[in-house]
């Protein structure tokens, strides 16, 4: 296999670091808590057992490692922060607000920071909301609940106005968490603010529920996500066990990748088919899904199948209309299996009880679980690390179980998705048992 060809990391400044962090005062050994530009993390790696040394597949990649930095950019005791969510809920956006927060309060001695109500629109004088003042007591108890405190909105609005709003308000660091459009749009600020000479830091933090940012191997949310997704797999099965040639049908979220619905039935390996974006099926013909669905109620009595919402968009002819932000409106995969099962097991006069779940926005908005808590806390302390250092146009993500800095250009507008040959995938059919599901594959 062809190596990853190697991207070039390098991370944008708004100047050099003079300041002494403020971090010195409180630390009894510098060296250990400090990190600079030239800490690394190799884009890949693998280990030889026999000489249990570190060999770098791609020595020209490596990303910069986060944390805190000896000098800063930015004076705290001037500065003034934004914080802004964006696109759809996922668990674990109120403990990220909090973390940021924090870290700037406490840790950098910033007074001076702002919440942006309800997305990009908050920038846009035209919508009339006031911005947020953020304090300690403020978010206190905000980890408890789902959603945003800061609400959120689709849809592009006009760079140059919200760059116009940072400016007039004197913002100095914006921290933005959102999706591929939300990075997309936090590129453009960032490139409108060098072009205009300003001294205001733009940091992205990723969020996709669906695990599916290049470059970054995990995302909040996902693991609350897959948590949440295995009690509706559950439930599923109970219902299918407890009828005659019950089947139980669970839609997922995953546009395009099915990050989800692999790592669900793999933490609850009750399902007997997976359907996902990245890899084809067929409905009708001896080893399509169809038939082996009925093979498996002949022989078990009961099934459990998992759609990711991009799985089998082929099946639709009709064009696809946009969201406010752009994104392709997917027909509805789930409802569609639902009437095609029912159809084919009636024309056989087959009696089945099919229960259909999609648990999708009861899982975005619910709480983040431990494990993503604490994956957000210590994103959202990177985050203000790489601004107060005067890091811009960025994103704070994890790679090789680390935190690392990467240039927004490098993610921004593509995704990852799940090898149909790789390990992953191939552990799902393991569990499963599904095989191919391509109409020419022998039963």
């Amino acid at each position: 296999m062809a190596s990853t060809p190697p991207y070039d990391t390098t991370v944008a400044n708004l100047g050099p670091a003079k300041i002494l962090s403020p971090y010195l005062q409180n630390v009894s050994d510098p060296e250990a808590l400090f990190m600079d530009d030239q800490k690394r993390v190799l884009q890949k790696a693998t280990f030889t057992r026999d000489t249990e040394q570190e060999v770098c597949q791609d020595p020209a990649t490596a990303f910069e490692l986060a944390g805190p930095r000896r000098n800063i950019f930015f004076d705290p005791s001037k500065m003034r922060c934004a914080i802004v969510t964006c696109g759809g809920l996922c668990p674990g956006l109120n403990a990220l607000i909090r973390a940021i927060l924090l870290e700037l309060y406490h840790g950098y001695n910033v007074k001076h920071i702002r919440g942006v109500r309800y997305g990009l629109r908050g920038f846009i004088p035209h919508y009339g909301y006031d911005f947020l003042n953020l304090t300690p007591e403020s978010v206190t108890d905000i980890m408890k609940h789902g959603g945003s405190i800061l609400g959120s909105s689709r849809g592009p609005q006009d760079i140059s106005a919200i760059v116009d709003c940072l400016e007039q308000n004197h913002i100095n660091a914006l921290f933005m968490a959102g999706g591929d459009g939300t990075l997309a749009a936090a590129q453009a600020i960032a490139g409108e603010v060098l072009a205009r000479q300003l001294k205001i830091s733009v940091i992205g933090l990723p969020k996709t529920i669906d695990n599916d940012i290049h470059l970054v191997s995990r995302s909040f949310g996902f693991d609350t996500a897959v948590e949440m997704a295995t009690k509706a797999i559950r439930a599923a099965h109970n219902e299918a066990r407890g009828y005659p040639s019950g089947i139980g049908l669970i839609k997922l979220m995953g546009r395009y990748s099915g990050f989800i619905a692999a790592a669900t039935i793999l933490a609850e390996q009750d399902a007997n088919f997976v359907l996902i974006p990245e890899v084809d099926f067929d409905l009708e013909g001896q080893g399509a899904l169809l038939k082996k669905l009925e093979k498996r109620l002949l022989d078990r009595g009961h099934a459990v199948i998992v759609a990711a919402e991009g799985a089998g968009q082929k099946f639709f002819n009709a064009a696809q209309a946009k969201d406010a932000s752009g994104n392709v409106q997917l027909n509805d995969i789930g409802l569609f299996l639902k009437e095609r099962i029912k159809d084919y097991f009636i024309k056989k006069n087959v009696e089945v009880t099919l229960k259909y779940i999609d648990p999708s926005y009861m899982i975005r908005s619910v709480p983040a679980n431990a494990n993503d808590q604490v994956f957000c806390n210590f994103l959202g302390r990177n985050a203000v690390h790489a601004a107060m250092a005067g890091k811009t146009e960025m994103l704070v993500g994890h790679w090789n179980n680390e935190f690392v800095h990467l240039p927004m250009r490098l993610s921004a507008g593509k995704r990852k998705k799940i090898d149909p040959l790789g390990r992953l995938w191939r552990n799902v059919l393991a569990a499963t048992g599904q095989g191919s599901l391509t109409a020419d594959t022998p039963q």
